[in-house]
């Protein structure tokens, strides 16, 4: 993602009173919409639209030249994909109707609220966002292409979900808007949130903190930070990590274990995008993007009343599932020579080899500890190890015998019935069953009779056994 475009779209005010730009610009930009453009000629809108996109129209009806009606026609034709806002003192219905026909997004009556004003824009720009997100994922997912793949160098993968994901955070990227991100534990959430950052382009920070086991005080002065004397031992005031992470990106891990006082918090930081330092009663502003992430079920803590709804439906303006490394087989190999390489390195030996059945023992385990687990796995095995080839011994002992036999069962398990069924509903004979899972196993395990062996729950001298009376008969 370039990035020109990690800057939000301009808002473009349009009126012939200087004072009302003036008030309605610096309001805007009080409310955390920092990128306003004023003209006070209805002239200059086409050409200056000609030369820069913008985000959204504000316009005026009553306007010497051109009227804010005759400008919502050219714009509506021309760039049909900017929204249009009319903030006028034309009190008149059938005016109103008109413009809502001819496309407005949404009529003011001046003197409008502060509220109505930053509202409607907000809801105008996340629209914009959104159709511009739209095409650039359709653009994106035709081509199958990366525009910045060095944004996601720290993830090794070939997985096609993966990919996607890619794709997605690059057209996410420059939005500014929440992004959660879920999936278990270890697949890899902080590393798809710094992709983010690097693709968004932003000149400020990635500052990460964990939110799990903060008490309420602990969260507010870690995010916001103090003022000198806001509370006992605070002797030097400190800045927040949200003022670390200005011009950048502030990503918040384990949001499931937030405390509901620190969600209201965490909200009104979302909504307002200001926020109080402990112990102090003026306002901050904050343009940090906020990422979060949780490896808990958002939905059944929603229905517990352990989460805020309304919190959730501001977090996942953008939401990235990962999936688990028993879904991503095929990364396997991948990742376990780039540890073999990373615990090589850290322990200044020179990089082992694995034998070939490794492979297949890894890809029948379900690694409920995902990328981390089997990081560590090898990171063991590469300190045990005393010569060019790591042993298996270190990786069935992580593992455990029963789990590798256990897994495997209950996989098999949810696919026999399809898988030995025939197309005409009959069920094959015990012997021509009995073969087929042997010959099946035997590929899923590379060849490896000890290997296929333990996946069927039987010896390998009982796999033998079978294996020759099949060649004799």
């Amino acid at each position: 993602m370039k990035a020109a475009n990690s800057l939000p779209l301009p808002v473009l005010l349009v009126d012939d009173e200087d004072q009302i730009l003036l008030s309605a610009g610096t309001l805007l930009r009080a409310s955390g919409i920092s990128n306003v453009l004023t003209l006070n000629d209805s002239g200059a809108v086409m050409p200056l639209l000609a030369e820069q996109d913008v985000g959204v129209v504000v316009l005026d009806i009553g306007m010497p030249g051109r009227s804010g009606c005759d400008l919502l026609v050219d714009i509506a034709r021309e760039y049909p994909h900017i929204p249009v806002i009319f903030m006028t003192a034309m009190n008149d219905l059938e005016t109103a109707v008109l413009c809502m026909r001819s496309g407005a997004f949404d009529y003011l009556l001046k003197p409008v609220e502060k509220s109505r004003l930053v509202t409607a824009v907000r809801r105008a720009l996340e629209l914009r966002m959104l159709q511009s997100e739209l095409i650039s994922l359709k653009d994106r997912f035709l081509s199958d292409e990366l525009e910045n793949t060095s944004a996601f160098a720290g993830i090794i993968t070939k997985n096609k979900k993966m990919r996607a994901i890619f794709q997605y955070v690059e057209v996410i990227a420059g939005t500014h808007q929440p992004v959660l991100i879920t999936g278990e534990t270890g697949v890899g959430k902080e590393l798809i949130a710094r992709s983010i950052h690097l693709a968004s382009g932003l000149s400020g920070a990635f500052v990460a903190v964990n939110s799990a086991g903060l008490d309420d005080t602990m969260f507010s002065d870690a995010l916001f930070g103090h003022k000198k004397g806001a509370f006992t031992g605070a002797d030097t005031a400190r800045e927040g990590i949200i003022a670390q992470a200005a011009g950048g990106t502030l990503f918040l891990d384990e949001i499931g274990d937030m405390l509901e006082s620190s969600q209201v918090k965490l909200l009104r930081l979302l909504q307002e995008r200001t926020y109080h330092p402990l112990g102090s009663d003026a306002p901050r502003q904050s343009d940090a993007r906020i990422l979060v992430a949780t490896n808990r079920d958002i939905h059944a803590m929603i229905r517990s009343g352990q989460f805020r709804n309304d919190l959730y439906y501001r977090l996942r303006a953008h939401h990235i599932h990962i999936p688990p490394l028993r879904e991503r087989s095929e990364d396997i190999p991948l990742l376990l020579q780039h540890f073999l390489d990373l615990s090589a390195g850290s322990l200044k030996k020179k990089t082992p080899q694995f034998p070939p059945e490794l492979i297949a023992l890894l890809q029948g385990y379900r690694f409920p500890g995902n990328v981390r687990e089997l990081q560590l796995m090898v990171f063991d095995a590469v300190a045990q190890s005393r010569g060019g080839v790591i042993s298996l011994k270190s990786f069935r002992e992580a593992i455990g015998e029963e789990r590798i036999i256990g897994n495997q069962r209950q996989r098999q398990h949810d696919h026999a019935g399809s898988a030995l069924q025939s197309s005409s509903g009959e069920l094959p004979t015990l012997k021509e069953a009995e073969e087929f899972l042997i010959q099946e196993t035997l590929r899923r395990a590379k060849g490896n009779q000890g290997i296929a062996a333990s996946m069927l729950g039987i010896s390998r001298q009982a796999l033998n056994k079978r294996l020759s009376r099949k060649k004799s008969g």
